[in-house]
């Protein structure tokens, strides 16, 4: 018997057969898939357990480099500039060479003195010697009292004419060595304000300014607490001569590497700002320091304390949040948000968020992805990150 079959039916046919094909291709490919595909290993990862040390605590105050000593040059007698005898900018010592005003007027104006004093010193030896034969005479009453008293008053008056010209002789020769303007400290001689040949007016006309270079200060203000915590150092002499210390650091410095010490503090506080004006000495042989130059300052604090410490590099960002992957007993990274403190020496402070005892990836924090994750810890030392093996056999 012959079955007749429309031609829809024959193609409603093929089709559902394709389908079942395709579906039964697919369904195998994937079965194929999940058996060559395995879960890759869990990543290796460097962790090591959180740091518990005592850390004094420092406050952060922001400053001014200062001079020592910083004057302002100025002639002590007028005259034209001779000779700029320093290069601008060159470190001078005391009592080197600066300015040379015209000396000339001044070398007559002390030859007159001292003719003058010749004279009086003259005068007054002829008044001596009518004083002395005087004396004679009236002795041998062979002239009156008024005359001897006359010639008494003559000698008296030399003298002082004598006494007044080596005033005069004196201030002459001051004069003159003032023509040569040299430096009164020792440090960085500024640009020259006057040049050869321009009009200097004594105690008026700035020449020059010199600043010293080694040591150097530097101004900064400190807080109420800040300045109440110095004066309990002080008092309970916690720092040699109760003097605290103080860090710094310019403007293009990681931290904070100059080290110095606080040497003073103003007699009152700012009722207006709550603030109290402090200075620090700082030794400056390199002359890494330059007077005005912006710094950080951190000022240390009275008493130590127990923080828990990690490596910055542990230290994830989530917008506002800061967070950590520590390492469970189960080895899965669990990520535990932290409130980070201040730096010290080279590992962050974390106030909150960790405990002892916690081990925290240092090495590898890239690998993880997620909270949870399985991961291969390897052990690690805080500082550094380097291998415990390789830190032990230093």
């Amino acid at each position: 018997m012959t079955v007749h079959v429309s031609a829809p039916a024959a193609r409603r046919a093929l089709v559902a057969l394709g389908l079942a094909v395709a579906i039964t291709l697919v369904v195998a490919g994937c079965d194929s898939r999940a058996e060559s595909t395995s879960a890759p290993p869990p990543p290796d990862v460097g962790v090591a357990p959180v740091l518990v040390e005592p850390v004094r605590d420092w406050s952060d105050a922001t400053g001014r480099i200062a001079a020592v000593e910083s004057v302002e040059l100025r002639p002590r007698v007028s005259g034209y500039v001779q000779r700029v005898a320093y290069a601008e900018g060159d470190e001078v010592a005391k009592g080197d060479l600066l300015f040379v005003i015209d000396p000339r007027p001044y070398r007559a104006a002390l030859q007159r003195a001292e003719a003058e004093l010749a004279r009086a010193r003259a005068d007054a030896q002829l008044a001596t010697t009518r004083h002395t034969r005087a004396q004679q005479l009236i002795d041998a009453s062979a002239i009156s009292r008024d005359d001897f008293e006359a010639r008494s008053a003559g000698r008296a008056e030399a003298e002082a004419a004598v006494r007044g010209a080596q005033a005069a002789v004196e201030t002459a020769r001051l004069d003159l060595a003032f023509t040569e303007v040299r430096a009164p400290v020792a440090g960085r001689a500024g640009r020259a304000m006057l040049t050869t040949g321009n009009l200097a007016q004594a105690d008026t006309s700035l020449l020059t300014t010199v600043v010293s270079q080694d040591p150097v200060h530097v101004y900064f203000e400190t807080d109420e607490r800040t300045f109440l915590r110095h004066q309990a150092m002080t008092r309970d002499g916690a720092r040699a001569n109760g003097r605290n210390a103080v860090r710094v650091g310019l403007a293009d410095e990681t931290g904070h590497p100059h080290a110095g010490t606080v040497d003073f503090l103003d007699n009152q506080v700012d009722p207006a700002t709550g603030t109290v004006r402090a200075r620090a000495v700082l030794p400056n042989p390199d002359r890494r320091f330059t007077p005005g130059l912006f710094a950080r300052v951190q000022l240390e604090g009275a008493s130590q304390r127990e923080a828990v410490l990690i490596d910055d590099k542990a230290v994830i960002t989530d917008q506002d949040r800061k967070y950590v992957y520590v390492v469970g007993d189960d080895n899965t990274a669990q990520r535990r948000d932290i409130v980070p403190g201040r730096v010290v020496d080279g590992l962050r402070v974390v106030e909150s968020g960790l405990a002892t005892g916690d081990r925290v990836i240092v090495n590898g924090v890239q690998k993880v992805f997620m909270p949870g994750m399985p991961v291969s810890p390897q052990p690690v030392a805080m500082r550094g990150g380097q291998p415990v093996e390789a830190v032990a056999g230093r």
